[in-house]
């Protein structure tokens, strides 16, 4: 259950923190869904500036500002910690818990063009799923391998096959394409190496959406010398920002973007909708039912 803010006597109003001036369509976003509610308030301040106000705030929006101890021992009237986006990167866990704040983060499940919001934590388990598509460009099948670090739910209508992390070879040998969607963590670091690259079909094509590091950089250079690797799509890098000369740009079968990849107008309307109506309930003393705690 959440608490009641609007009659528990912290305040009128329940007031919702954005951290940080960039992605101003978040901010924008969300006091667009909630015009109708003045009894949510809606504030963007600058990173600089969190620590000094957010002692007056219950929701806190962090985008990419790091949430330390310190901050968190500021926040008197906080009850969640949520990220504007996807992972959790950027809210201390261990702090939020010993504080009783409940840190959260969601995802976007598409489903027929159709976009679900939700809520992930790190804590789920890793799950992996395959399906079969026709593909834009060819009168022919490919299968495509999902990799989750998120626990996988009424997708069963989706993927043609479900697995774990031990049959993570198996899938990859049926794969034409491999999408990496996985949080980075010190199991997860370098897990698409030379083994997992050389069970793949020749001509196979990855596409990295998550995090850097995931790819072993040398395995993947040298499967993409070699030609076994058909192409390489990356939505991150291993370093930012990274460097416009690296060897692994000069490859013809390499596409990079700026970890845009999840940034458009419906997503982000949709996100500001979570956060929306997260305040409505917490305001209202309503239990959440879009969104899963961290703690």
């Amino acid at each position: 259950m959440a608490s009641s803010v609007g009659i528990n006597g912290y305040s009128a109003v329940t007031r919702v923190l954005f951290c940080g001036h960039y992605w101003p369509a978040s901010t924008i976003y969300t006091k667009e869904y909630l015009q109708k509610y003045p009894f949510i308030q809606v504030d963007e301040v600058g990173l600089e500036h969190v620590p000094d106000v957010i002692q007056n705030y219950h929701i806190c929006v962090v985008k990419n500002k790091c949430i330390d101890s310190d901050i968190i021992a500021k926040a008197t009237k906080m009850k969640i910690i949520m990220q504007y986006g996807v992972g959790l990167e950027e809210g201390n866990e261990c702090c939020c818990h010993s504080e009783g704040l409940g840190p959260s983060s969601w995802r976007n499940n598409i489903r027929e063009n159709n976009t679900y919001p939700g809520v992930w934590s790190h804590r789920h388990g890793n799950c992996q799923e395959t399906k079969t598509i026709w593909s834009e460009n060819s009168c022919y099948k490919k299968k495509l391998v999902i990799k989750y670090s998120v626990l996988c739910a009424d997708l069963d209508g989706l993927v043609d096959k479900k697995g774990g992390p031990e049959d993570m070879y198996e899938l990859a040998r049926e794969a034409d394409i491999v999408i990496t969607c996985m949080t980075l963590n010190n199991e997860s670091v370098g897990i698409v190496n030379h083994k997992f690259l050389s069970t793949l079909k020749k001509g196979s094509y990855l596409i990295n959406i998550a995090r850097g590091r995931l790819l072993d950089y040398t395995a993947v250079f040298n499967h993409l010398e070699s030609g076994h690797l058909g192409g390489l799509g990356i939505d991150v890098a291993w370093t930012e920002p990274f460097d416009p000369e690296d060897p692994i740009l000069k490859f013809p079968n390499v596409i990079i973007t700026p970890h845009i990849a999840g940034i458009t107008e419906y997503s982000y309307r949709t996100m500001a909708k979570v956060v929306g109506d997260v305040a409505l309930k917490l305001h209202a003393g309503e239990p959440f039912n879009e969104i899963e705690f961290v703690n």
